[in-house]
């Protein structure tokens, strides 16, 4: 097998009435998200659960096993001693959401460059084992895609020759740039050329599924950077896979932008199901904690449970400003009440983790 050559974008070839109505629907029911969007005073911070999901999912499409409790507790209680694999795997999840927080800001003031997407390699793997991969660097040598352990022999696809990666990626660029005809299908086609073009030593498919909101968002066909299709990709990962690889081994464009649009499609309508229940959820809390605790701190604590679902007394109280006499007190009763759920028990000076199980189960 030999490498592969990206081929010349824009692309000549595209069956774009077979598209018409998936790009249709794709664009009304991501405007109906966006509307729900646009209704969140805050959606960063009122659906960073949200965001830490999605650095958990595309993360364990990459064989990183960190679960969603797993990160949740971490941030609750850093301070716990865990096994080192556990905790560099929490690492890797912790430095793709650092990284699209990162990248929402920057974007703000920043075009969506080479440059820009080199930072958010540099940040996502800024971890243990992230450190011999060559972050923030576009690699020099041949890499390629296989079954652990295997050789380049017996490689499943070999991405692009060092000296076709530069020319490649200057090509992207432009395209990214490119007015096409249709943004959803552009972003199908970067994100797929990007990870054919495979420009890292690692992270290539946690960076390609990265760039899918922030190309949204820089493209303005979303009000912030907060739609994630790893959920969709993760629970579909055969048909992902097939799909991605029917363009090396077919030139098969129609088939991955098909599965693309109906990725978006799909994902789309399950994240406003999503938003519109933790949208009642809030309606609902915001009434009763009040009722249950009786504080003037009550919205700040309503507030923190959206942000940080998972939390000890030293977590809530660094989340809120709320003094610790104050904090342990609401704590208490919403506990009592059976609104947070005891996760671990105190012992010695182990702190107890509480989880909000309602907000949890709608993220899960």
């Amino acid at each position: 097998m030999k490498p592969y050559v990206p081929d010349k974008l824009p692309l000549k070839n595209i069956d774009w009435a077979k598209h018409v109505s998936a790009i249709g629907q794709a664009h009304n029911v991501l405007g109906v998200y966006d509307g729900m969007l646009q209704s969140i005073v805050n959606p960063i911070l009122f659906l960073s659960p949200l965001t830490t999901r999605e650095a958990v999912l595309s993360s364990q499409m990459e064989g990183i096993k960190a679960t969603l409790d797993d990160v949740l507790s971490y941030d609750a209680d850093p301070s716990e001693t865990i096994e080192e694999s556990k905790y560099e795997d929490i690492m890797e999840v912790i430095s793709y959401r650092n990284t699209l927080v990162y990248a929402t800001k920057q974007l703000k003031t920043h075009p969506l460059s080479l440059d820009f997407i080199k930072e958010l390699h540099a940040i996502l793997l800024d971890s243990v084992r992230g450190q011999s991969k060559s972050p923030g660097e576009f690699r020099t040598r041949q890499n390629y895609i296989g079954r652990p352990g295997s050789s380049i022999r017996e490689a499943i696809f070999i991405p692009p020759s060092p000296a076709n990666v530069m020319p490649s990626l200057d090509s992207l660029e432009e395209y990214i740039h490119f007015d096409e005809k249709d943004i959803l299908v552009q972003m199908a086609i970067i994100k797929a050329q990007f990870q054919y073009i495979h420009p890292f030593l690692d992270g290539n498919g946690r960076i390609s599924r990265l760039l899918i909101p922030l190309f949204l968002f820089a493209k303005k066909s979303l009000s912030s950077p907060m739609f994630f299709l790893s959920p969709y990709l993760e629970s579909n990962r055969e048909a992902y896979h097939r799909n991605l690889q029917a363009v090396p081994e077919k030139k098969d464009w129609d088939a991955w932008i098909s599965f693309f649009l109906q990725a978006v499609i799909k994902q789309a309508e399950s994240s406003i199901s999503t938003i519109r229940d933790i949208q009642l959820l809030y309606e609902k809390v915001k009434v009763k904690i009040p009722k249950i605790t009786n504080s003037s701190f009550a919205m700040n604590a309503t507030d923190a449970l959206f942000a940080a679902p998972v939390l000890t007394n030293a977590s809530f109280m660094a989340n809120t400003g709320i003094s610790k006499h104050s904090a342990i007190r609401i704590i208490n009763r919403l506990n009592e009440y059976g609104l947070l759920d005891e996760l671990r028990e105190p012992k010695g000076r182990r702190a107890a983790i509480y989880q909000f199980k309602e907000l949890c189960e709608i993220i899960k």
